[in-house]
């Protein structure tokens, strides 16, 4: 939040998109006491004060030691012997100007802890825990205990007696249309079957459009039963009027309230713990016994269990299994206990920085109401990171390991929020950091803005520095041994002379930080080549998923992903829209085609003589819509062409563009499929998924509201009919908050603006804003009336477009006239346009102005509910959202397969695939799947191989 109360969109541009506006308001209020400032406090700490809260205050009495410089990455060596909570003040302070940051260095105590909606304990006493937990829990103080000792975590949230969750999931409501309705009891809803509609039991939903059965439209939210992906029951319909067609069924989203226990009384309650690792079903309830255990053996013997001593392990064993008279678990691992007697002593900065991302993230439930909080105990242990038991000598000495990790030569591909974040774990656990050790990480991107928010190795002053250079200087402050080579390079077949199989054979590993398909694919392909691992991790909002790809051993990542496709078919965008993403994507497409793609092939026009020819090989239709805005963009418009001259000629033809694709396209698939067409069955043609579109008519005053767009649909759906319209209904009840800079836009002359402005710049012509002079200029345009055209033929189907291809048409003629055309406006211009590279974080560059006006007006053609700025920005700019709590999550998760990996790791039961959802609490890990196995004929080699030999076999034979 800013000073006035608003929100900085532009710092928490990617955080917005997870968490919305209202939760980052209600968190903008909220303080927060973060108790503990060893590696797993500074982590909570750092999550938070990105997120956003009104003010974080870190607490810890004690002194920095050596030991607390492998994993709290904001102290160091000059620290040593002072206050770690005033060490770290001045760099948790600078992650986040909008949060006011303040160190206690003295005791925790009541009077300190009664002024903070949240407080976390980590590193805490279970007596602290249980005097300061119940104190909370009577004061409505949010109360949450974090925990980590060597591999294994602990995590604890009490949200008072009664807790509101506003939103469950942070999903956006589910919105399906309806093919049929059936007059029965109950009712059952038939979707299109072009969406599964992704309802539950118990969802609820309110009808709107629907036809015929029009009772649907005008009655509240309706409960809803799960029948199949495409189907579900609702009410008693038997009484209303036939259904016709059309509807959409809109999810409400639900609120509940959760009812926390106390700590001491949860520490009884064996319903309270939960379980996510299916390789270890029943660990989580004997780590439960075993971490009261080690608060036990502390109070008696004032420290931890020594690193390997059997006699403190069988003191931990025996103090759980006293526990367990009480408890009764049958089966115990005496096994796990023990081994975290070993290793309780360790402080690893991968179990911190996972433990530590899910336990920021229910400090933003706590204090926003969104996403489901754990309830309560959640435990997580990573004991197979320990070396396999063949392989563990005698006298296991943990020097070797650490001399071994620091040996190692890593490529890490990308340094953005998970990059940042691998980097950081890197540093703090030395990975390669010797004298033989050594890591590469390459990013092409710069530092913006909006990555501030979690990508916390970068500052303000880092803006428009090459990611990888700045993230690399920054860990190397964190540990100065560190040996990193920065690179601006993108991962792809051209970047091959520097990553090549030199390069690759000469690493023990690499780590993705990609955020595309396409990119992890090339570079999952190049690692199976060259049989390195690869350690994949990915985000989405608050979902974050991680694998180790091991040759020999585990499926490639390639192999393991879903061959799904989101891609819009063509005909949908073209003509039969009804998302808004639908709108977008030909918003963004509209753009592309004509202030990128056709000012581009002009210039190769007028640079390359053999265009046209080259351009000729790729088909009739692609050559006759590549050459023909060729010709458009060279001929004046005096001549029939769309190259302006002046100001006033960008205007023009952005009112005729304007016209044309709102009014005259629109009139022409009317004219081609009327509202009452029918289907050769018999059924409406404009039903279920296809939308009856309207023109419309250019106004240059129209005015139209998005945020009270959003209330009249809501008080269509819910309230009776009345005489009165909705908009005066609105005028009444609701009038637009913002006063306008937001809700209302000039929609028809924002396009007009935006699309004149980048028509003008793609030939060296400056425009204005100015409205008056450009509603001046629109009354000297001549709009031609719309004649239909009886020859044109709109495809239904992408399947009936490709037929059409393939049987060609009279376009070779067309191609001709145009061949003559240029070959005679070649010599007449040599002026190179200048194309644009869609930016979307740009407010004042004209790029959003057109895709939202575009996108809306296409909405209102088809009676499509508009989408504001900020969610227009997120779907046509394919905006990932993301927040710092998942990618530190991710990051911890992928170090710990790391761990295995560099140990060389080569039983499947030893490695982890990690699917999880914070918002929540879905957590998932399961065993990786096996690769494929490949039969051959060849008798010289081994019947079986998989993808990894048969990359060898390929280079051998």
């Amino acid at each position: 939040m800013s000073g006035n109360g608003n929100i900085d969109e532009g710092f928490y541009s990617r955080q917005l998109y997870v968490l919305g506006h209202e939760a980052m308001h209600r968190m903008g209020t909220a303080s927060v006491l973060i108790a503990g400032m060893r590696g797993l406090g500074v982590e909570i700490a750092k999550n938070v004060i990105l997120s956003g809260v009104k003010s974080v205050t870190v607490q810890d009495e004690g002194q920095t030691a050596w030991a607390d410089l492998s994993s709290q990455f904001f102290l160091k060596e000059s620290h040593l012997g002072q206050n770690r909570a005033a060490c770290s003040l001045q760099q948790l302070s600078a992650l986040n100007p909008h949060v006011q940051v303040s160190a206690h260095p003295g005791p925790l105590n009541e009077d300190l802890i009664l002024k903070f909606q949240v407080v976390v304990l980590t590193d805490s006493s279970l007596d602290d825990q249980r005097r300061f937990g119940d104190l909370c829990h009577s004061r409505g103080i949010k109360f949450i205990v974090a925990d980590t000792k060597g591999l294994c975590g602990q995590l604890f949230c009490d949200f008072g007696k009664e807790f509101e969750v506003l939103d469950q999931d942070g999903e956006m409501p589910v919105s399906v249309m309806i093919q049929h309705v059936s007059k029965d009891n109950p009712g059952v809803v038939v979707c299109t079957d072009d969406q599964k509609h992704g309802l539950t039991d118990g969802s609820k939903v309110v009808f709107s459009e629907v036809q015929g059965m029009t009772e649907l439209n005008n009655i509240g939210p309706v409960e809803i039963k799960f029948l199949s992906s495409y189907s579900f029951s609702i009410c008693d319909t038997s009484a209303f009027n036939e259904y016709k067609r059309g509807g959409v069924a809109t999810e409400v989203k639900q609120s509940c309230l959760i009812h926390f226990k106390p700590l001491t009384e949860a520490l009884q309650d064996q319903d309270l713990l939960k379980m996510n690792d299916f390789g270890k079903i029943a660990r989580h309830k004997t780590l439960h016994l075993a971490f009261q255990a080690l608060h036990s053996f502390v109070k008696k013997e004032q420290q931890l269990p020594r690193s390997w001593s059997q006699s403190d392990a069988d003191s931990l064993l025996a103090i759980v299994r006293e526990l367990n008279k009480v408890t009764q678990l049958e089966n115990l691992d005496e096994a796990a206990v023990q081994t975290l007697s070993y290793t309780a002593q360790g402080d690893l900065a991968p179990m911190n920085a996972f433990i530590g991302g899910l336990a920021a993230q229910e400090v933003i439930k706590a204090c926003s109401g969104k996403f489901t909080p754990l309830q309560q105990w959640l435990y997580f242990d990573a004991l197979e990171c320990l070396p396999e038991e063949e392989d563990r000598p005698i006298q296991f000495s943990r020097f070797s390991f650490q001399e071994k990790l620091e040996r190692q030569k890593y490529f890490l591909v990308g340094a953005g929020a998970i990059g940042c974040e691998l980097l950081k774990n890197f540093a703090l656990i030395g990975l390669g950091a010797g004298e033989n050790g050594h890591i590469t990480v390459t990013d092409m991107d710069f530092i913006e803005r909006s990555n501030l928010n979690r990508q916390f190795l970068f500052r303000s002053q880092d803006i428009g520095k090459p990611k990888s250079e700045v993230a690399a200087k920054a860990v190397c402050e964190m540990n100065p041994r560190m040996k990193i080579t920065a690179h601006q390079n993108r991962l792809d077949p051209d970047s091959e002379g520097v990553y090549d199989y030199n390069f690759f054979m000469g690493l023990n590993g690499v780590a993705a930080a990609l955020d595309t398909v396409e990119a992890r694919v090339y570079l999952d392909r190049r690692c199976v080549q060259h049989l390195k691992p690869l350690l994949e991790g990915g985000t989405l909002g608050t979902k974050g998923h991680t694998l180790a790809v091991v040759p020999h051993l585990t499926e490639s990542y390639e192999d393991g992903k879903s061959s799904f496709s989101d891609a819009i078919p063509l005909c949908t965008l073209r003509n039969f829209p009804h998302r808004i993403e639908h709108t977008l994507q030909w918003a963004r497409d509209q753009f592309e085609g004509l202030f990128k793609q056709t000012p581009e092939n002009v210039n190769l026009f007028l640079r390359d003589s053999a265009f046209v020819e080259r351009t000729l090989s790729h088909g009739d239709a692609e050559a006759l819509e590549i050459l023909g805005g060729v010709w458009n963009s060279l001929e004046g418009m005096a001549a029939g062409g769309q190259r302006p001259s002046s100001w006033e000629d960008c205007v023009n033809w952005a009112r005729l563009k304007w016209e044309t694709v709102y009014n005259n396209d629109i009139r022409q698939l009317l004219h081609c499929f009327p509202p009452d067409e029918v289907t050769s069955t018999g059924l409406p043609f404009w039903s279920g998924s296809k939308r009856c579109p309207h023109p419309l008519t250019f106004d240059p005053n129209n005015v139209s509201c998005i945020c009270n767009l959003a209330l009249m649909l809501y008080l269509n759906i819910i309230l009776p009919p009345y005489p009165c319209s909705s908009f005066l209904i609105i005028s009444i009840v609701s009038p637009c908050r913002h006063n306008c800079s937001k809700g209302s836009t000039v929609t028809h002359m924002e396009y007009v603006v935006a699309a004149a402005n980048l028509y003008g710049h793609i030939y060296g012509i400056s425009g204005t804003r100015d409205l008056t002079a450009i509603r001046n200029i629109l009354e000297q345009v001549h709009v031609p009336p719309f004649t239909p055209k009886s020859t044109v033929k709109i495809h239904v189907t992408d399947e009936e477009m490709e037929e059409d291809k393939e049987r060609g048409s009279d376009d070779a003629a067309r191609l001709e006239d145009l061949k003559v055309k240029l070959a005679a406006s070649f010599p007449k211009s040599s002026t190179q346009l200048y194309p644009i590279d869609f930016e979307k974080d740009d407010d004042s560059n004209f790029h959003m102005d057109y895709i939202v006006a575009a996108s809306n007006l296409r909405a209102e053609n088809y009676d499509i509910p508009a989408a504001d700025r900020h969610q227009s920005k997120r779907i046509a700019g394919k905006i990932i959202p993301a927040i710092a709590t998942t990618t530190a999550a991710v990051a911890g998760l992928m170090c710990l397969e790391l761990l295995k990996l560099v140990q060389g790791h080569q039983k499947i039961t030893s490695y982890r695939t990690a699917y999880f959802n914070l918002a929540v609490q879905y957590f998932v890990l399961s065993l990786p799947s096996r690769p494929q196995d490949f039969e051959v004929s060849n008798s010289s080699i081994h019947p079986q191989f998989t993808k990894s030999h048969s990359t060898r076999f390929v280079m051998l034979y």
